[in-house]
């Protein structure tokens, strides 16, 4: 191991210690913000310094098998002994170096998730409440809180567009990469004649903005519209404005949210979504001023990109960024999206690794 990446580490083991005297303290357990941060810091530490501890006694063990290699009687044994400790010094000297990849700082928030039809008529909107469901089943699996923050359905099922807010531990870091353009085969309820149709879905994952401001919005920037809403929902809601329309006039985004009958919860959810929206756009409008271009998992950003392919005559999911099939399509459109996730996740640490080789 470097010297300078076992001296971060120990730095980092100096911390944990400082983190369990603060979390000892009167003060945090009185404030439960500073709590919640000194919780979710000591577990990030606790892991890296377990590994870091198990590191050691590898380092320990090939040095005692080293000095038995001096017994003849002891060699071969010493030998075995020194083969597996340089082999567990390896691999937790790889994990230590993953763990010391850096963090998306959005990794711990909420999401918002945007789906929209794309190209496909009635058949992309369905399919884009499919992905909903899929979606809403895996935040169940999860444990995370889900809640509708807006929808335009079409008239034969499905969505033309719907937002969506999922809560829970690291939902962001979870369903970052979902961004993009999701593309489906098969054939479609209303094809008579039994012909494969493509239709296409994008989706938009955002984390979640702060609510106490990650974003400044000027009050003398926004139009607000009230107006009766529309569609499903019975009498009542078509009898009263609850129905709100937020316009950002400097950057025309609009955002629309009817789904309550209280005017006034609608216009929070739509104040929420367009905070997140600005916010999204500001860290991408960041991003593309930067000089580095490295290639991302995510392709260009474009979130018109084709990212995923779903074959049902096959049963075949295709993930394009990472070559990933899976023939288990029935499964993933039920929730189970674990293997396509965690495949990302490793792919995106084994691209930030090789890039801080290039560096090194």
């Amino acid at each position: 191991m470097k010297p300078s990446m076992l001296a971060r580490l120990e730095s980092l083991e100096q911390r944990l210690a400082e983190v369990n005297l603060l979390l000892s303290s009167e003060d945090s357990a009185r404030n439960l913000d500073t709590l919640r941060r000194l919780n979710r810091e000591h577990a990030e530490l606790s892991q890296v310094v377990e590994h870091l501890q198990t590191w050691k006694r590898a380092v320990a063990d090939r040095q005692a098998a080293e000095a038995m290699r001096d017994d003849p009687d002891m060699r071969a044994f010493a030998d075995e002994e020194m083969g597996v400790a340089i082999q567990r010094q390896a691999e937790e000297e790889a994990h230590l170096q993953r763990l010391l990849l850096p963090r998306d700082p959005n990794d711990e928030r909420n999401v918002i998730l945007e789906i929209r039809a794309g190209t496909g008529g009635d058949e992309s909107a369905l399919f884009a409440g499919d992905l909903l469901r899929m979606y809403l089943r895996f935040a169940e699996r999860q444990g995370w809180q889900t809640e509708l923050m807006s929808e335009s359905a079409s008239e034969l099922g499905g969505y033309k567009e719907v937002i969506i807010r999922i809560a829970g531990d690291g939902a962001y870091s979870r369903l970052k990469f979902e961004s993009g353009g999701h593309r489906v085969q098969r054939v479609p309820e209303t094809e008579a004649q039994g012909r494969i149709h493509t239709s296409a879905c994008t989706v938009a994952v955002m984390a979640e903005a702060d609510e106490l401001g990650d974003v400044k919005i000027d009050p003398e920037e926004l139009r607000i519209d009230v107006f009766r809403a529309s569609g499903a929902g019975g009498q009542h809601v078509n009898k009263t404005e609850s129905a709100v329309r937020i316009t950002h006039l400097p950057t025309g985004i609009v955002v629309e949210c009817q789904d309550d009958r209280s005017q006034h919860r609608n216009r929070d959810k739509a104040m929420k979504v367009l905070a997140t929206r600005l916010r999204d756009r500001q860290e991408r409008e960041a991003h593309a001023r930067e000089a580095a271009h490295r290639k991302s998992l995510v392709g260009s950003g474009d979130r018109s990109e084709r990212i995923r392919t779903y074959n049902f005559p096959q049963g075949r999911l295709t993930d394009h960024r990472i070559n990933l099939t899976l023939y288990k399509l029935e499964r993933v459109m039920d929730g189970e999206l674990d293997d396509v996730l965690t495949a990302l996740g490793t792919a995106h640490q084994a691209e930030q690794l090789a890039a801080l080789a290039d560096v090194v």
